[in-house]
């Protein structure tokens, strides 16, 4: 068939728009963030206790396998097949250990096909039990797969090894897939060293069945990741779950879809056509898809949840974590889940029709021949059978649940996770997600008719490392990851953390419920009637009998004084508020006054701060509210330091400081978890001033009193604490005495300046008229001084004669006088 001009025309402009559109897409994609996680433990934090298990000749925990007792777990590392006893809660001990590696020659016929030594030692990458006694494993050995069986009580294996060429990888970096059921192995993997042939094969078939696989030629699979594979009891069916090139899709270059693709266990192939081949081979679309938003199209990990007691195997549940192709979704990934029901309908219908000379997929247009997917295939004609090869895509896909995704987040990048129902009392059951971050963090998450409530978050490792399996133990409540630096266990309930029973409800956590008996969170149950607990809605009243805390807490009929925070006027302060959870809202009030946007900053830390004024001095209350239930977190008093000049009142308990006081106050207090350092009442205490220089805190462990309905004082009145200051106007009195003095200063120095210019400007006018030099009266001879009158009347007779000099430049009495009248060569 020839393409006309306009055609290519058209194809190329399509993908010339393509960018442009995912780009508006993007654009046009909502912005979401995802549920916050209510409360989070780093790793090491005494509240979240972990068990953990290293060795230093362990590495590699790539496969995990639970027995039916679940008191032992196997693992398969590198080089060895551990059994690790996991019987206790808090412990986790090696009981055995099975080394298995390469010899030298296999290690250096690695390294000559090019690859690294790192990767070419035995990495165990499928373990799964051949029967009650025994255990089949396959590693990637050295770039050769070898496969043996091994006793699950003695740790031995058997000296004949399996070729494990289609059963297990040869990359250690490949993704596979395994299961056995009834002693037959199914797996999904590549069966070629450069991995560019997958397969969906059979292996150790027994009776009438015999050991299957694809066809290479037929394209049915498009260089697939396989992910998972689960076996479907009343359908007798196996599903795999993998990701692969939608070649449907031919407009988009290399676009990833997720893929479920189904085999029948009955299958053993065609007579003539298809012989040793799958005939019963089908697979088709997952999507999972917001709404206006790109699909996220690649899938990364997917369990499987059992229906309810009593429930048909139609209702089963298939959680799978999706990310996206590209960067314009509001979600960095997304859990969508698959009912069995919606995926057994699309394989019931209609199928696409592959065409070999185009390699193209159309809806098919010809009669229907045989119904692809459907078992005992093997038993139909040629006919039917060619007809079987050319359509294996459904026409439709499967939509998830709720048509859209279960979860998004825009935070976190999950990789793995594993899906739990829990009973609650009160007949209700809740499904629980365990999923893992790339990041090294797990996240527990409730499913609720509102919406996903993340219960926690805690760190595994640090710093973060790829998480390589997740297993969950049911009886034991444990979740078991395994990475490549060891193997810990995470408790699936952490009841013991809250103290109280609002924390207990408010915490919404279906493995926990508030006995009031013991007054104590514990672990709650379907056969625990008495506990309290409101998964669903979180309201403390209902559960604990205890009202939100009314509006006349400020009653000044009643005390409480709070943390005494002395300040300077004209100082910031700041006053911390610790947050309960991270789902808290954290607000501030004062007494008979609104807290002004003029005057007051709120942190986004839940703090306050503000200036020090004679207004904003007194009591400040900082309240936590979540689900409608409120809890005092902190009071604090502010007050005014006394002034150097005031005088102290008698009796109050004043220390000086030794230390400056900055000028910014900063009060912190620690950050309380949901325990007893949170709220825990007291009554007539006295607060008293801190001396530390960065303001007032309390070491971790002291219980501070607050009072949920805390009484108040009016600030006009004698408040507990010791004797207020009287408020009057703002004191600048140093300020005052330093501008007084710099003022007396500068005035004086200028009545200096001016009285020296003067007294200058008049000697210099009066100088040259000066016939001879003054003389000293106290120089006077004792002749002189007896004769005051006689000098008086001979100075009155000689005056004509000061006041004239002869010429020459002597003076009256003969000495020679210089030009300004004063004796020559006689220093001034």
């Amino acid at each position: 068939m020839s393409l006309r001009p306009s055609s290519i025309l058209v194809v190329m402009e399509m993908h010339s728009l393509l960018p442009l559109t995912v780009a508006l897409l993007g654009l046009l994609s909502p912005c979401l963030t995802g549920p916050t996680p209510r409360v989070s433990f780093s790793l090491g934090t005494p509240g979240r206790r972990v068990s953990r298990f290293t060795s230093p000749d362990v590495s590699n925990t790539t496969t995990l396998l639970l027995s039916d007792d679940e008191e032992t777990l196997y693992v398969g590392a590198r080089d060895a097949v551990l059994a690790l006893d996991v019987s206790h809660k808090d412990a986790i001990i090696l009981r055995g250990k099975l080394d298995w590696s390469p010899s030298e020659k296999d290690l250096e016929q690695c390294s000559m096909k090019g690859k690294k030594m790192s990767d070419c030692p035995n990495f165990i990458r499928v373990l799964q039990f051949l029967n009650s006694t025994h255990i089949y494993a396959c590693g990637t050995f050295a770039f050769s797969p070898h496969c043996t069986s091994i006793n699950s009580e003695t740790l031995t294996m058997s000296l004949k090894l399996d070729e494990g060429r289609g059963r297990c990888p040869y990359d250690p970096y490949q993704r596979n897939t395994a299961i056995i059921v009834d002693g037959e192995l199914y797996t999904g993997t590549v069966a070629d060293y450069r991995g560019n042939r997958p397969v969906i094969s059979r292996h150790l078939s027994g009776g009438v069945h015999v050991d299957l696989k694809l066809d290479d030629t037929l394209g049915w699979l498009e260089d697939p990741t396989f992910i998972s594979s689960s076996f479907i009891a009343d359908e007798e069916k196996i599903y795999f779950f993998f990701s692969e090139v939608g070649r449907e899709y031919d407009f988009v270059d290399k676009f990833i879809v997720s893929r479920v693709s189904q085999i029948c266990m009955s299958d053993v192939g065609g007579q003539r056509t298809l012989q040793r081949r799958w005939t019963t081979f089908a697979k088709a679309q997952l999507l999972c898809q917001a709404e206006n938003e790109l699909p996220y199209n690649v899938l990364q990990d997917i369990d499987a949840l059992p229906p309810a007691e009593g429930a048909p195997t139609d209702d089963t549940l298939f959680y799978g974590i999706f990310t996206s192709q590209w960067s314009v979704t509001s979600g960095r990934s997304a859990v969508c889940s698959f009912r069995q029901a919606d995926i057994r309908s699309v394989f019931s219908g209609n199928y696409k029709v592959l065409n070999r000379d185009t390699l193209r997929w159309s809806t098919r247009v010809q009669e229907k021949v045989a119904n692809p997917g459907e078992c005992g295939l093997h038993n139909a004609s040629d006919n039917a059978l060619r007809f079987v090869k050319d359509n294996f895509l459904t026409d439709r896909s499967v939509f998830p649940s709720g048509r859209g995704p279960t979860l998004v987040s825009a935070d976190h990048t999950y990789t793995h996770l594993t899906v739990h129902r829990v009973h609650a009392p009160h007949s209700r059951a809740y499904t629980v997600l365990f999923l893992l971050t790339d990041s090294g963090f797990l996240h527990k998450a409730v499913l609720l008719p509102g919406g996903v409530h993340i219960v926690e978050e805690l760190q595994v490792f640090e710093p973060p490392q790829p998480i390589l399996s997740m297993k969950l133990s049911i009886s034991k409540g444990l979740v078991y990851v395994g990475t490549s630096g060891g193997l810990v266990g995470v408790p699936a309930a952490n009841c013991s953390f809250y103290w109280t029973c609002a924390q207990c409800v408010l915490a919404r956590d279906p493995f926990c419920g508030w006995d009031p008996v013991s007054r104590a969170c514990v672990g709650a149950s379907s056969d625990h009637t008495h506990l309290g607990q409101d998964v669903d809605g979180g309201n403390v009243k209902e559960v604990c009998g205890v009202s939100s805390m009314n509006r006349d807490r400020f009653c000044p009929s009643k005390r409480s004084s709070g943390e005494l925070v002395w300040v300077s006027l004209n100082e910031v302060v700041r006053l911390q508020c610790s947050a309960t959870s991270r789902l808290s809202r954290q607000t501030w009030e004062r007494p008979n006054s609104r807290l002004s946007p003029d005057l007051y900053l709120h942190l986004e830390d839940g703090g306050l701060s503000f200036v020090a004024t004679p207004t904003t001095l007194g009591h400040y209350l900082c309240l936590s509210s979540e689900h409608g239930h409120e809890q005092t977190m902190a009071v604090y008093l502010v007050k005014q330091k006394s002034s150097p000049l005031a005088q102290t009142p008698p009796g109050a308990n004043t220390r000086p400081r030794a230390d400056p006081v900055p000028p910014t106050r900063s009060v912190t207090r620690p950050r309380p978890g949901p325990g007893p350092d949170t709220t825990v009442e007291h009554e007539g205490t006295e607060a008293k001033p801190t001396r530390s220089n960065r303001g007032s805190t309390r070491p971790p462990g002291s219980n501070l009193t607050l009072r949920a309905d805390g009484a108040w004082q009016k600030d006009s009145g004698h408040q507990g604490g010791g004797p207020l200051l009287p408020l009057q106007g703002p004191c600048y009195l140093r300020e005052l005495v330093l501008v007084s003095v710099l003022l007396v200063l500068c005035l004086s120095l200028l009545i200096t300046s001016f009285l020296y210019a003067v007294r200058q400007r008049c000697h210099r006018r009066t100088a040259p008229q000066v016939a001879t030099p003054t003389r000293d009266p106290d120089r006077r001879t004792p002749t002189e001084q007896d004769n005051p009158r006689g000098n008086l009347f001979l100075s009155k007779r000689n005056s004509p004669a000061l006041h004239s000099s002869p010429p020459g430049g002597f003076l009256s009495n003969g000495a020679p006088a210089g030009p300004n009248g004063r004796l020559a060569n006689i220093p001034v």
